[in-house]
């Protein structure tokens, strides 16, 4: 609730937020504050990862069922592809394991009708995320679209926000600066409207897929993370990554420099704090003036 009630003087429109078990008294006052003040909630719930978890799973989504979420997100293969796994057997077997833990939870988000909203999560790949979710074909069992993280993939800027689009329960917006390095680029958050993408675009993408949809902002205040694509250790796990996707992500990047990048770590604790509440109003102000959220 105080999370709620902070975002909404800010000017947000709503929260993403783990929820996990709620009283029935805590369940009503978050809700009854959201419809009177009509923003959203979206849940944060693990996936099931075993059938003696299941119980703590439904417990959770029935709670987000409760708050009347628009959707509960999600991640099923952990750590950043390209640095957590060093080969690709070790990735497909964490790959099968997130397949498996979606499968047993399809029963229960049908039957809560919940949507459960699987983020991409510099783990899978577009064409293996979408062979996934038409693999488990359920409607309830979607997309959390970032439209930032495919990119250090080398799955293109705006290819993956189209090809998840039909599948969106919930929305990552966020903006990014890049800039090349030695061994690749670098790909910072960087406030909405400030970095390298078009988000008017990405924005209408997803909108024309689902209108409805309601966005949230994720604005990591760090300093850029480095994306080793010239290197050999970044291929060990995609081996049928082709040249032309290098080719493509290398070309927007030197076309579409960030002006800034943000270094973080160099700062107070204090100057942290103060920029990380500069960059998120300066996002909302961006979303409600230029992309009509």
């Amino acid at each position: 609730m105080t999370f709620l009630k902070h975002c909404h003087l800010l000017g947000a429109g709503g929260i993403q937020a783990n929820l996990g078990v709620m009283t029935a008294d805590k369940i009503h006052q978050l809700r009854d504050y959201a419809e009177q003040h009509k923003l959203f909630i979206d849940a944060i719930v693990k996936p099931p990862k075993n059938n003696d978890d299941l119980p703590r799973f439904e417990a959770e989504i029935k709670t987000a069922r409760d708050v009347g979420v628009q959707a509960a997100r999600t991640t099923i293969i952990p750590g950043r592809r390209y640095e957590r796994f060093k080969t690709l057997d070790e990735f497909r077997k964490f790959e099968k394991r997130g397949q498996q833990m979606l499968e047993r939870a399809a029963p229960v988000v049908e039957k809560h009708r919940v949507p459960f909203a699987v983020e991409n999560h510099k783990d899978q790949r577009l064409d293996e995320r979408v062979a996934l979710f038409r693999h488990l074909d359920n409607e309830f069992i979607g997309a959390c679209v970032d439209t930032g993280n495919s990119f250090a993939l080398l799955d293109g800027a705006y290819e993956p926000i189209e090809a998840l689009a039909p599948y969106v329960f919930t929305v990552h917006l966020k903006d990014q600066a890049l800039q090349p390095y030695n061994d690749g680029f670098l790909l910072g958050d960087i406030p909405l409207g400030q970095g390298s993408f078009d988000l008017k675009k990405m924005v209408a993408i997803i909108r024309n897929a689902k209108p409805n949809v309601r966005f949230a902002l994720e604005l990591i205040t760090r300093d850029p993370l480095k994306v080793p694509c010239l290197t050999d250790g970044f291929y060990s796990t995609m081996p049928t990554s082709r040249a032309l996707d290098l080719a493509r992500t290398l070309r927007f990047v030197r076309d579409h420099p960030a002006k800034i990048l943000q270094q973080v770590s160099t700062l107070s604790p204090a100057k942290q704090v103060e920029l990380e509440d500069a960059n998120v109003r300066a996002s909302i102000q961006y979303a409600g003036s230029e992309l009509g959220l």
